[in-house]
């Protein structure tokens, strides 16, 4: 846990493997000082606050907007947003399920100075209305501790993250109801329709590279966490899970897994990745929110240093362009991987032959406001 210290995703915060991010104030910019999409990517909205995971229907797409608290709807076909849920507090993940919205409430970076406290919940809420709790998973972490790590220090302050759901689709296991990402408990956890918590995957910690050496407060030594982040089902039938893996250069992973529960297949070699999608024809997108950062945006190794600092450090660089930070990486069927240019992609969404992304999904960390966008990613905009 230690290397996962808070990935909070939230608004004013990057991402935090340990507060993969940290809460630098956002100044008073606008939506207009994004620049356009790269070739092959198209802007289908604009104007969000810190989106996160996307997730959609025939012919809506719905946004958790962490800095806005919110869950928007964007058209499809017109691109028009529209807000469906407020008082969200750190919403990082939304599914829509019948007439309601389930809502991942994040867990809040301990030097956020915002009063926005997340819960660690899954929230459920219909249109307009405010969300209540339909599942408690800081409660579950705090009584099962899935990864049986060592929860408190001597002085009684949580030694890491304890719970930061940041991703929930639908489950296709028999019976099942929903999956969440819970990146502080570092699993995949089951949701029963009556809001019943059970541990569904438990990923290993990584202990390759820069994580070899890293501070751990568990008995599996030097190594670090794999933080999941994002969940997509597969055309194969398995579910397909991103980790950030303490935003150590190269040790990202996806992680497939069984219905069973049963991890099958590791792919490695991202960096940080927090979003995942599948193809129809089982080809791979991972999102990867801060490659091209200028420094280091966490620790490779032991602590993670808050990545506002990170940020603070890029934009004095007077060359700094911040759109050129993030990417999706395409690993195709064969293992060939490509390469779009996406600003800041957060979640990811293969629907209909169609690839969408959050992106600019921590522009408040460099200064810019009210710049999130969902765009689409095209065939064209990945190469080499």
């Amino acid at each position: 846990m230690i290397v996962r210290k808070r990935l909070t995703l939230v608004a004013a915060a990057a991402l935090a493997c340990a507060g993969l991010v940290g809460t630098a104030p956002a100044s008073a910019g606008s939506p207009a000082e994004a620049p356009a999409a790269q070739p092959g990517v198209t802007v289908l909205a604009t104007g969000l606050n810190g989106p996160r995971q996307v997730s959609g229907t025939s012919k809506y797409l719905y946004v958790a907007e962490s800095d806005a608290a919110q869950v928007s709807r964007v058209s499809k076909a017109s691109g028009a947003v529209k807000l469906q849920v407020s008082g969200a507090a750190l919403a990082q993940g939304v599914v829509r399920t019948n007439d309601r919205f389930y809502i991942a409430s994040g867990e809040q970076a301990p030097d956020d100075a915002r009063a926005v406290n997340g819960s660690s919940e899954i929230l459920v809420a219909k249109t307009g209305r405010r969300p209540s709790t339909f599942a408690d998973l800081l409660a579950y972490e705090l009584k099962h501790n899935p990864d049986n790590q060592t929860q408190f220090g001597e002085d009684g302050n949580p030694l890491d993250a304890l719970s930061n759901p940041y991703f929930v689709v639908r489950s296709q296991v028999r019976g099942g109801f929903l999956l969440a990402a819970d990146a502080g408990g570092n699993d995949v956890l089951a949701i029963s329709r009556s809001g019943k918590v059970s541990t569904f995957f438990v990923p290993p910690s990584v202990t390759t590279g820069p994580c070899a050496g890293a501070e751990q407060n568990s008995d599996a030594g030097p190594s670090c966490d794999a933080v999941p982040t994002g969940l997509a089902w597969g055309p194969d039938g398995n579910l397909y899970v991103s980790a950030a893996t303490g935003l150590a250069p190269g040790e990202g992973r996806v992680y497939v897994v069984n219905k069973n529960g049963r991890l099958v297949r590791t792919w490695t070699g991202f960096d940080g990745p927090t979003g995942v999608a599948v193809g129809a024809d089982g080809a791979v997108y991972v999102s990867e929110l801060l490659e091209g950062l200028p420094g280091e945006p966490g620790a490779a190794a032991g602590s993670v240093v808050p990545s506002a600092r990170a940020a603070e450090a890029a934009a004095a660089e007077p060359a700094f362009d911040p759109a050129t930070v993030g990417r999706v990486v395409k690993v195709a069927p064969n293992g060939d991987r490509t390469f779009a240019q996406v600003t800041m992609p957060a979640g990811l969404l293969y629907a209909d032959g169609t690839l969408y992304a959050s992106a600019w999904a921590v522009a408040g960390e460099f200064g810019i406001a009210d710049a999130g966008q969902v765009v689409k990613v095209d065939a064209s905009a990945f190469s080499k």
